[in-house]
């Protein structure tokens, strides 16, 4: 499935598209960098990009290594489905972007090759292409990608003031996971309690001492790299630190969730499990064990979506709400469980073989999850 999904983005990657540019002059950029989840850093901002001609929603001639992409222009990652690539400018001063929505495209396009180290930040980057790299960038199709680019808009501040509707709990986006199957007060998740740079990490820990939390499955962090508060409660839970990227279909991110879960297994409720915003990988793993408990697809969804409702209003019955809804959670349950329609799948059985057959867990490992889990 992995290697077949990495076909299909392949071949988006090098497709060509029939269109023109007529307004917006070519403009050649260099990777200055490979970001952590391999997403390519340009020397140019979104202020010199959109001073030439082009918009959001527009689709971009993107030519790398002699390969021309046809990509479209967002302001954030969510602009385009789980796995899909996109130019990204997401604000005028901030440098220009070429990644994959929870992938890697540097990876995928076969610029680099990513390499663990012990030393922070806890990876390395090997080029497999002569420097400089160019990227060529031109006009393909105005307004391609506009109808699709406005419904995904999502915008969202970090002041607390601006949330005042909202419990402190919520403004963390912390929370009990309530779904069926799942024992009271046993799982929770939340944005990070000690990454400060949305915000909320003061408000998560206080909810995290609240709930008496006794285990915490970071997902985002490589160590405990933040300075955190004197009297802070985190310090004092017992922390696994997995440092996880966002491509949910990366051996090392399967590899580090089975590390994360045979935590919970060794130690003791209540549980939270955080990324940094609680959003996406926070996310994923929080519906995985959700299914595994017993969970109807709904239930799973509504979960999923509080964080959207926390940190962005999006409502039910909207057109944003059912564009996130299709694009990240059901499409990401629907490819790692190999299924057509989540809805008609059986979520129980679907991510105990995912256990199983991806993660590694043993039958005896998955029974004492539940076990960890349950009533």
């Amino acid at each position: 499935m992995r290697r077949m999904r990495m076909l299909v983005l392949a071949a988006v990657l090098i497709g060509l598209l029939a269109l023109s540019g007529a307004a917006f002059a070519e403009i050649t950029a260099c990777v200055t960098e490979i970001a952590k989840y391999g997403n390519l850093v340009l020397d140019i901002n979104g202020a010199q990009l959109l001073a030439d001609g082009v918009e959001y929603g527009d689709l971009l001639d993107v030519t790398i290594l002699g390969k021309t992409l046809t990509l479209p222009l967002g302001s954030n990652y969510s602009d385009v489905d789980t796995g899909m690539p996109v130019v990204r400018a997401e604000a005028p001063g901030e440098a220009v972007t070429v990644a994959v929505n929870m992938g890697d495209f540097a990876t995928t396009a076969g610029i680099a090759v990513k390499h663990k180290t012990e030393e922070e930040p806890g990876y390395r980057w090997e080029y497999l292409t002569e420097l400089p790299v160019r990227v060529t960038l031109t006009l393909a199709q105005a307004s391609g990608y506009r109808n699709q680019w406005l419904i995904r808009q999502l915008v969202r501040t970090n002041e607390r003031t601006d949330y005042a509707h909202l419990s402190d709990e919520a403004f963390a986006n912390f929370r009990m996971v309530d779904t069926a199957g799942m024992g009271k007060g046993k799982l929770y998740r939340s944005s990070s309690p000690i990454n400060p740079e949305i915000g909320r990490s003061a408000y998560a820990d206080a909810a995290a001492r609240a709930a008496g939390i006794a285990t915490v499955i970071n997902l985002a962090d490589a160590s405990n790299t933040y300075e955190t508060p004197e009297g802070a409660y985190y310090p004092g839970c017992r922390v696994v630190y997995l440092n996880l990227g966002v491509d949910f279909e990366d051996p090392a991110f399967k590899e580090g969730v089975a590390e994360g879960l045979r935590f919970i297994i060794a130690e003791e409720a209540p549980y939270l499990v955080h990324c940094s915003e609680g959003k996406d990988r926070a996310g994923f793993v929080s519906a995985l064990l959700e299914c595994l408990m017993g969970a109807a697809a709904d239930e799973v969804i509504a979960d999923y979506m509080e964080t959207y409702v926390n940190y962005y209003g999006v409502e039910p019955g909207t057109e944003k709400y059912d564009a996130v809804v299709s694009s990240n959670i059901v499409k990401a349950l629907e490819t790692a469980f190999h299924v057509e329609d989540l809805h008609a799948a059986d979520l129980a059985a679907e991510a105990e073989a995912f256990l199983l057959e991806e993660l590694g867990l043993s039958a005896e490992e998955t029974d004492a999850l539940r076990d960890r889990l349950g009533e």
